[in-house]
């Protein structure tokens, strides 16, 4: 974190110091450390033990929402000691640009409030509407003023929505952040505690002068007043020896008289200041000196703190970095398992798939081979039926000629002839190849192009 950057503003302005006038310090800091004593005491060793990536996701989770939980305090912690919220958290673009705008409008209202305010007095300007114009400004800068405080309400109900939802590394890189905040804050005060000391070293060299001074003018309304008390007592003793007490001798002495008791009375006033004076500047003297020491010891601790806070913030940066990494890998390793255990599971199905398919094909040739002799018995059957169909047809076609030939005198074998051409005598009955030879029947050839009676 740079150093130029402000993160906050911890240069002891009034308006934080205002903001802070109602904070109960005590409250706030012993309700932080309650939170933070309420700490769980788990089984650590057993846990580490019987862990497993599987339970590990739980203490991760574990471990995300004790960071959430840690950050939702912190962030609290800032409204109730008047930390300012948007310098102390890591605001994303929509985020800070509610409050930039908010700001931009209060800038511009004070500008445009200043110029209705600085317009002169005249008879011409009051025409125009200068009081109306001022009373607008002012109006339209109370509400820009209101806005402007509304702004970081409503970035901080955006931020913690926003974090409510984020993972470990993103309330890791806050709780970073807060950190080098703290840094910055501690330096700063560092600074602020450092120009007190000055003044108030100022202050001890100038209270040790007054002091001095004091003694030095005590020392002299001292001397005075010697003299001044030895010239009463003796005027005294004149007016004791003036014996008309009506003359005028008497009335000048006693006039004297007065004059130095009263003189008299003011140098007993004056050594009595000077002697209150001494006493109350050698009193600041030592408050100052003690004050010096309380803020060197309080300044020396917080560099303390400082130094520690921001060396151990940077290491804290590269141990989450492995933490965030381990996480990842984590992820990565139980990702790779679960392939595994699915890589596992679909080999064992591929191989119970593959090995039912075996299983089947040679069922199936088992059962093409079973029945080939069932469909050869039941071909046979088709052919030695057909073949005996067929030797009746040729028959009757021997009869039909005969008939014709007796009744017309018409020889229709050649007419036949053009159907069944074949060197077999159609009336020795085997046209069909016999039955009994298991072989087929030959098909008549079709020289004459007609349809063919076998298809």
């Amino acid at each position: 974190m740079a150093d130029e950057f402000d993160l906050l503003e911890t240069s002891g302005s009034q308006q934080e110091q205002k903001s802070n006038d109602k904070v109960d310090w005590g409250k706030a800091i012993d309700t932080m450390k309650s939170k933070l004593a309420q700490e769980d005491s788990p089984e650590v060793r057993q846990k580490i033990l019987n862990a497993t990536l599987d339970n590990v996701v739980d203490m991760a989770e574990k471990d995300r929402t004790s960071l959430l939980d840690a950050i939702r305090d912190l962030t609290d912690y800032q409204d109730e000691v008047g930390i300012i919220f948007e310098r102390f958290s890591t605001l994303n673009d929509a985020e800070q640009g509610v409050i930039d705008t908010a700001q931009q409008d209060l800038e511009k209202a004070k500008v445009e409030y200043r110029e209705a305010m600085e317009k002169p007095d005249t008879w011409w300007n009051n025409l125009w509407g200068r009081k109306s114009k001022m009373k607008s400004a002012k109006a339209e800068l109370d509400q820009a003023e209101k806005d402007r405080r509304f702004s970081d309400s409503k970035a901080k109900e955006m931020f913690q929505k926003r974090i409510e939802t984020s993972d470990t590394e993103t309330l890791l890189k806050e709780l970073s952040f807060k950190s080098q905040a703290a840094v910055k804050r501690l330096k700063d005060r560092e600074v602020e505690i450092k120009d007190v000391e000055s003044k108030l070293q100022v202050a001890i060299v100038e209270a040790s002068k007054n002091h001095t001074k004091a003694l030095q003018k005590k020392k002299e309304v001292e001397e005075k007043l010697e003299t001044e008390r030895s010239l009463l007592s003796q005027v005294r003793q004149e007016l004791d020896e003036v014996v008309d007490k009506q003359s005028t001798a008497y009335s000048e002495t006693l006039s004297k008289i007065t004059k130095l008791e009263q003189s008299v009375e003011e140098l007993e006033g004056l050594r009595t200041a000077y002697i209150t004076l001494a006493a109350s500047k050698d009193s600041f003297v030592h408050k100052h000196n003690l004050t010096i020491k309380v803020l060197t010891s309080l300044r020396s601790n917080l560099q303390t703190h400082r130094a520690k806070l921001k060396s151990d913030t940077e290491e804290r940066v590269r141990y989450y970095d492995g933490y965030v990494v381990a996480l990842k890998a984590r992820t990565d390793q139980e990702f790779a398992a679960i392939l595994e255990h699915l890589g596992i599971k679909t080999d064992e199905k591929i191989g119970e798939t593959l090995a039912a398919m075996h299983t089947a094909s040679a069922r199936a040739r088992q059962d093409m081979m079973e029945n080939i002799p069932v469909h050869e018995k039941v071909m046979k059957g088709i052919y030695g039926s057909y073949a005996e169909s067929l030797q009746e047809i040729r028959e009757k076609d021997v009869e039909i000629r005969k008939n014709f030939e007796n009744r017309y005198g018409i020889d229709m074998k050649e007419l036949f002839e053009e159907y069944y051409k074949n060197n077999d005598n159609p009336s020795t009955g085997n046209a069909g190849g016999g039955s009994e030879s298991g072989g087929g029947t030959p098909a008549p050839t079709n020289t004459g192009g007609s349809d063919d009676l076998l298809g």
